[in-house]
Protein backbone atom coordinates (compact mmCIF):
# COMPACT_ATOMS: atom_id res chain seq x y z
CA UNK A 1 0.00 0.00 0.00
CA UNK A 2 2.84 1.93 0.33
CA UNK A 3 4.25 2.03 -2.71
CA UNK A 4 0.86 3.14 -3.80
CA UNK A 5 0.73 6.22 -1.56
CA UNK A 6 4.10 6.97 -3.14
CA UNK A 7 3.13 6.58 -6.52
CA UNK A 8 0.12 8.58 -5.96
CA UNK A 9 2.48 11.98 -4.40
CA UNK A 10 4.60 11.51 -7.81
CA UNK A 11 1.80 11.66 -10.04
CA UNK A 12 0.79 14.78 -8.04
CA UNK A 13 3.87 16.40 -8.63
CA UNK A 14 4.23 15.47 -12.84
CA UNK A 15 0.62 16.55 -13.13
CA UNK A 16 1.07 20.02 -11.77
CA UNK A 17 4.42 19.80 -13.69
CA UNK A 18 3.35 19.32 -16.21
CA UNK A 19 0.27 21.53 -16.36
CA UNK A 20 1.92 24.33 -15.74
CA UNK A 21 4.94 23.88 -18.14
CA UNK A 22 2.10 23.64 -20.83
CA UNK A 23 0.19 26.81 -19.52
CA UNK A 24 3.65 28.46 -19.80
CA UNK A 25 4.11 27.26 -23.66
CA UNK A 26 0.69 28.09 -24.50
CA UNK A 27 1.20 31.69 -23.50
CA UNK A 28 3.77 32.20 -26.16
CA UNK A 29 1.54 31.17 -28.85
CA UNK A 30 -0.83 32.48 -31.17
CA UNK A 31 -4.44 31.82 -29.82
CA UNK A 32 -5.76 28.31 -30.57
CA UNK A 33 -9.23 27.12 -30.85
CA UNK A 34 -11.11 23.56 -30.66
CA UNK A 35 -12.51 24.37 -34.01
CA UNK A 36 -8.99 24.31 -35.83
CA UNK A 37 -7.55 21.15 -34.06
CA UNK A 38 -5.01 20.38 -36.72
CA UNK A 39 -3.56 23.76 -36.25
CA UNK A 40 -3.48 23.58 -32.25
CA UNK A 41 -1.11 20.23 -32.67
CA UNK A 42 0.93 21.50 -35.47
CA UNK A 43 1.83 25.02 -32.58
CA UNK A 44 1.81 22.85 -30.00
CA UNK A 45 4.10 20.26 -31.13
CA UNK A 46 6.83 23.21 -32.51
CA UNK A 47 7.30 24.02 -28.76
CA UNK A 48 10.05 22.30 -27.10
CA UNK A 49 8.37 23.62 -23.38
CA UNK A 50 5.35 21.83 -23.76
CA UNK A 51 6.25 18.47 -25.74
CA UNK A 52 7.90 18.59 -21.49
CA UNK A 53 5.16 19.28 -20.31
CA UNK A 54 2.64 17.04 -21.99
CA UNK A 55 5.62 14.25 -21.31
CA UNK A 56 5.42 14.95 -17.68
CA UNK A 57 1.39 14.47 -17.82
CA UNK A 58 1.90 10.95 -19.78
CA UNK A 59 4.62 10.17 -16.58
CA UNK A 60 1.77 11.24 -14.64
CA UNK A 61 -0.66 8.83 -15.94
CA UNK A 62 1.80 6.05 -15.59
CA UNK A 63 2.10 6.17 -12.52
CA UNK A 64 -1.83 6.16 -11.86
CA UNK A 65 -1.40 2.40 -13.43
CA UNK A 66 0.28 1.89 -9.99
CA UNK A 67 -2.00 3.61 -8.03
CA UNK A 68 -4.74 2.07 -9.16
CA UNK A 69 -3.43 -1.54 -8.48
CA UNK A 70 -2.29 -1.12 -4.97
CA UNK A 71 -5.10 1.55 -3.45
CA UNK A 72 -8.74 1.67 -3.22
CA UNK A 73 -10.28 4.51 -5.88
CA UNK A 74 -12.01 6.50 -2.75
CA UNK A 75 -8.30 6.49 -1.64
CA UNK A 76 -6.44 7.40 -4.33
CA UNK A 77 -8.32 9.98 -5.68
CA UNK A 78 -8.28 11.64 -1.98
CA UNK A 79 -4.67 11.75 -2.29
CA UNK A 80 -4.30 12.91 -5.76
CA UNK A 81 -6.34 15.88 -4.76
CA UNK A 82 -3.45 17.14 -2.54
CA UNK A 83 -1.72 17.58 -5.59
CA UNK A 84 -3.84 21.22 -6.19
CA UNK A 85 -1.64 22.55 -3.60
CA UNK A 86 1.64 22.10 -4.81
CA UNK A 87 -0.59 22.88 -8.75
CA UNK A 88 -1.15 26.59 -6.75
CA UNK A 89 2.38 27.76 -6.07
CA UNK A 90 3.84 26.82 -8.82
CA UNK A 91 1.32 28.58 -10.57
CA UNK A 92 1.68 31.76 -8.63
CA UNK A 93 5.65 30.79 -8.55
CA UNK A 94 6.26 30.53 -12.49
CA UNK A 95 2.95 32.14 -14.15
CA UNK A 96 2.47 34.99 -12.09
CA UNK A 97 -1.43 34.33 -11.26
CA UNK A 98 -2.95 35.53 -8.17
CA UNK A 99 -5.49 33.74 -6.66
CA UNK A 100 -8.50 35.41 -5.32
CA UNK A 101 -9.72 36.14 -1.60
CA UNK A 102 -12.60 33.71 -2.46
CA UNK A 103 -10.86 31.47 -4.66
CA UNK A 104 -8.61 30.48 -1.94
CA UNK A 105 -11.13 29.75 0.54
CA UNK A 106 -12.82 27.41 -2.01
CA UNK A 107 -9.43 25.63 -2.64
CA UNK A 108 -9.07 25.21 1.28
CA UNK A 109 -13.05 24.02 1.30
CA UNK A 110 -12.16 21.77 -1.49
CA UNK A 111 -9.35 20.30 0.38
CA UNK A 112 -11.20 19.62 3.63
CA UNK A 113 -13.52 18.08 1.56
CA UNK A 114 -11.90 15.64 0.35
CA UNK A 115 -9.97 15.39 3.45
CA UNK A 116 -13.08 14.33 5.12
CA UNK A 117 -13.54 11.10 2.11
CA UNK A 118 -9.61 10.40 3.21
CA UNK A 119 -10.96 9.97 6.82
CA UNK A 120 -13.87 7.80 5.51
CA UNK A 121 -11.36 5.62 4.43
CA UNK A 122 -10.65 1.78 6.77
CA UNK A 123 -7.71 0.00 5.32
CA UNK A 124 -8.82 -3.02 7.35
CA UNK A 125 -12.26 -2.60 5.14
CA UNK A 126 -11.28 -1.56 2.05
CA UNK A 127 -10.32 -3.35 -0.75
CA UNK A 128 -8.94 -2.93 -4.33
CA UNK A 129 -11.56 -4.06 -7.02
CA UNK A 130 -10.26 -5.45 -10.37
CA UNK A 131 -12.58 -5.64 -12.73
CA UNK A 132 -16.15 -3.97 -13.80
CA UNK A 133 -18.89 -5.24 -15.86
CA UNK A 134 -18.42 -3.51 -19.34
CA UNK A 135 -22.10 -2.89 -19.93
CA UNK A 136 -22.06 -0.72 -16.37
CA UNK A 137 -18.76 0.66 -17.32
CA UNK A 138 -19.87 1.97 -20.50
CA UNK A 139 -23.46 3.08 -19.49
CA UNK A 140 -21.52 5.93 -17.04
CA UNK A 141 -19.04 6.53 -19.63
CA UNK A 142 -20.93 7.62 -22.72
CA UNK A 143 -23.06 9.98 -20.98
CA UNK A 144 -20.53 11.73 -19.36
CA UNK A 145 -18.52 12.01 -22.57
CA UNK A 146 -21.36 13.24 -24.28
CA UNK A 147 -21.90 15.65 -21.69
CA UNK A 148 -18.78 17.21 -21.14
CA UNK A 149 -18.40 18.11 -24.91
CA UNK A 150 -21.51 19.83 -25.06
CA UNK A 151 -21.08 21.86 -22.29
CA UNK A 152 -17.48 22.92 -23.19
CA UNK A 153 -19.40 23.65 -26.99
CA UNK A 154 -21.93 25.68 -24.69
CA UNK A 155 -19.14 27.38 -22.89
CA UNK A 156 -17.01 28.05 -25.77
CA UNK A 157 -20.55 29.88 -27.57
CA UNK A 158 -21.19 32.01 -24.76
CA UNK A 159 -17.79 33.16 -24.56
CA UNK A 160 -17.71 34.59 -28.12
CA UNK A 161 -20.67 36.86 -27.28
CA UNK A 162 -19.27 40.21 -27.17
CA UNK A 163 -19.30 42.87 -23.96
CA UNK A 164 -19.36 39.40 -21.76
CA UNK A 165 -17.07 39.26 -18.68
CA UNK A 166 -13.88 37.25 -19.01
CA UNK A 167 -14.64 34.00 -17.84
CA UNK A 168 -12.72 32.22 -15.19
CA UNK A 169 -12.83 28.85 -16.67
CA UNK A 170 -15.00 27.08 -14.12
CA UNK A 171 -16.98 25.69 -16.98
CA UNK A 172 -14.39 24.51 -19.13
CA UNK A 173 -12.64 22.98 -15.84
CA UNK A 174 -16.02 21.16 -15.34
CA UNK A 175 -16.31 19.56 -19.07
CA UNK A 176 -12.17 18.47 -19.13
CA UNK A 177 -12.70 16.98 -15.72
CA UNK A 178 -15.74 14.47 -16.61
CA UNK A 179 -13.57 13.66 -19.81
CA UNK A 180 -10.43 13.19 -17.26
CA UNK A 181 -12.78 11.56 -14.94
CA UNK A 182 -14.21 8.46 -17.70
CA UNK A 183 -9.78 8.33 -18.40
CA UNK A 184 -9.35 7.57 -15.04
CA UNK A 185 -11.60 5.01 -14.99
CA UNK A 186 -10.39 3.45 -18.28
CA UNK A 187 -6.45 3.43 -16.96
CA UNK A 188 -8.41 1.46 -13.51
CA UNK A 189 -9.61 -0.94 -15.66
CA UNK A 190 -6.47 -1.57 -17.80
CA UNK A 191 -4.75 -1.65 -14.46
CA UNK A 192 -6.63 -4.53 -13.45
CA UNK A 193 -5.05 -6.56 -16.60
CA UNK A 194 -1.52 -6.15 -14.93
CA UNK A 195 -0.92 -9.63 -13.39
CA UNK A 196 1.86 -11.76 -13.06
CA UNK A 197 0.37 -13.34 -16.17
CA UNK A 198 2.28 -13.18 -19.08
CA UNK A 199 2.35 -10.02 -21.08
CA UNK A 200 0.40 -11.23 -24.52
CA UNK A 201 -2.49 -12.22 -22.15
CA UNK A 202 -2.34 -9.20 -21.07
CA UNK A 203 -2.44 -6.99 -24.03
CA UNK A 204 -5.07 -9.52 -25.46
CA UNK A 205 -7.32 -9.10 -22.91
CA UNK A 206 -6.72 -4.86 -22.80
CA UNK A 207 -7.73 -4.89 -26.42
CA UNK A 208 -11.06 -6.72 -25.66
CA UNK A 209 -12.30 -4.61 -23.21
CA UNK A 210 -13.71 -1.04 -23.86
CA UNK A 211 -10.69 0.69 -21.84
CA UNK A 212 -8.57 1.81 -24.63
CA UNK A 213 -10.98 3.31 -27.23
CA UNK A 214 -11.89 5.37 -24.08
CA UNK A 215 -8.17 6.18 -23.80
CA UNK A 216 -7.91 6.99 -26.97
CA UNK A 217 -11.41 9.17 -27.02
CA UNK A 218 -10.23 10.94 -23.82
CA UNK A 219 -6.70 11.37 -24.79
CA UNK A 220 -7.78 13.23 -28.60
CA UNK A 221 -10.45 15.13 -27.10
CA UNK A 222 -8.91 15.91 -23.55
CA UNK A 223 -6.21 17.41 -24.83
CA UNK A 224 -7.68 19.68 -27.76
CA UNK A 225 -10.31 20.88 -25.32
CA UNK A 226 -7.41 21.81 -22.24
CA UNK A 227 -4.98 23.62 -24.39
CA UNK A 228 -7.45 25.97 -26.10
CA UNK A 229 -9.04 26.00 -21.91
CA UNK A 230 -5.41 26.36 -20.58
CA UNK A 231 -5.04 29.32 -22.61
CA UNK A 232 -7.56 31.16 -22.21
CA UNK A 233 -8.22 31.00 -18.59
CA UNK A 234 -5.83 30.74 -14.96
CA UNK A 235 -4.03 27.45 -14.38
CA UNK A 236 -5.11 28.43 -10.59
CA UNK A 237 -8.24 27.82 -11.15
CA UNK A 238 -9.05 25.62 -13.91
CA UNK A 239 -6.87 22.91 -13.22
CA UNK A 240 -8.66 22.75 -9.82
CA UNK A 241 -11.95 22.49 -10.74
CA UNK A 242 -11.40 20.00 -13.13
CA UNK A 243 -9.49 18.04 -10.73
CA UNK A 244 -12.19 17.87 -7.98
CA UNK A 245 -14.30 17.20 -10.83
CA UNK A 246 -12.39 14.04 -11.62
CA UNK A 247 -11.60 13.03 -8.28
CA UNK A 248 -15.43 13.14 -7.55
CA UNK A 249 -16.07 11.43 -10.85
CA UNK A 250 -13.95 8.54 -10.31
CA UNK A 251 -14.21 8.17 -6.41
CA UNK A 252 -18.18 8.10 -6.23
CA UNK A 253 -18.79 6.34 -9.95
CA UNK A 254 -15.69 4.05 -9.65
CA UNK A 255 -16.38 3.30 -6.30
CA UNK A 256 -19.75 1.59 -7.34
CA UNK A 257 -18.64 0.33 -10.72
CA UNK A 258 -16.07 -1.38 -9.24
CA UNK A 259 -17.75 -2.91 -6.67
CA UNK A 260 -15.59 -1.31 -3.79
CA UNK A 261 -18.37 -1.22 -1.13
CA UNK A 262 -19.27 2.08 0.84
CA UNK A 263 -18.34 1.78 4.73
CA UNK A 264 -20.55 -0.02 7.09
CA UNK A 265 -19.51 2.62 10.30
CA UNK A 266 -22.48 5.07 10.25
CA UNK A 267 -19.40 7.72 11.08
CA UNK A 268 -17.54 7.10 8.23
CA UNK A 269 -20.34 6.71 5.97
CA UNK A 270 -21.39 10.26 6.98
CA UNK A 271 -17.39 11.57 6.47
CA UNK A 272 -17.66 10.69 2.73
CA UNK A 273 -21.17 11.18 2.00
CA UNK A 274 -20.65 14.93 3.66
CA UNK A 275 -17.39 15.71 2.06
CA UNK A 276 -18.41 14.96 -1.78
CA UNK A 277 -21.62 16.93 -0.55
CA UNK A 278 -19.64 20.09 0.43
CA UNK A 279 -17.29 19.82 -2.83
CA UNK A 280 -19.87 19.88 -5.18
CA UNK A 281 -21.41 22.77 -3.40
CA UNK A 282 -17.76 24.93 -3.13
CA UNK A 283 -17.63 24.11 -6.84
CA UNK A 284 -21.05 25.57 -7.99
CA UNK A 285 -20.20 28.34 -5.65
CA UNK A 286 -17.40 29.43 -7.36
CA UNK A 287 -16.71 32.52 -9.44
CA UNK A 288 -18.07 32.23 -13.00
CA UNK A 289 -15.96 35.21 -14.00
CA UNK A 290 -12.88 37.07 -13.90
CA UNK A 291 -13.03 40.72 -12.29
CA UNK A 292 -13.59 43.32 -15.50
CA UNK A 293 -9.39 44.72 -16.25
CA UNK A 294 -9.44 48.20 -14.58
CA UNK A 295 -9.74 51.05 -17.19
CA UNK A 296 -6.90 52.99 -18.50
CA UNK A 297 -6.52 56.56 -17.47
CA UNK A 298 -6.74 58.05 -20.92
CA UNK A 299 -4.16 60.18 -22.23
CA UNK A 300 -4.01 63.95 -22.92
CA UNK A 301 -3.30 64.46 -26.39
CA UNK A 302 -0.31 66.21 -27.22
CA UNK A 303 0.16 69.56 -28.40
CA UNK A 304 1.61 71.26 -31.68
CA UNK A 305 3.81 73.02 -29.35
CA UNK A 306 5.00 70.01 -27.29
CA UNK A 307 6.03 68.04 -30.99
CA UNK A 308 7.84 70.92 -31.94
CA UNK A 309 11.88 70.14 -31.71
CA UNK A 310 13.39 72.86 -29.45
Amino acid sequence: MWWGVAAALLANALYSTGFVLEKRALGSLPQVTVREPLRLLRLVLGSPLWIGGSLSLAAGFAAQLAVYRTLPIAAAQGIFVSGLVLLVLLSARLLGEETTGRERYALAAILAALLMVVLSLDERSDTVSRAAPYALVLTICLPSLAMGVWLYRSAERRARHRHRLPTTGVEYGVAVGLLYGVSSLAIKGVSSYLTAGGLGDAVVGVLRSPYPYLLLFTGAFGLVMSQAALQRCRASLIVPVCTTVTCLFTAVLGTLSFGESLPDDPLRLALRLSGTVLAVAVLLSMPKHDPPAPPTAPQSPVSAKELTPP
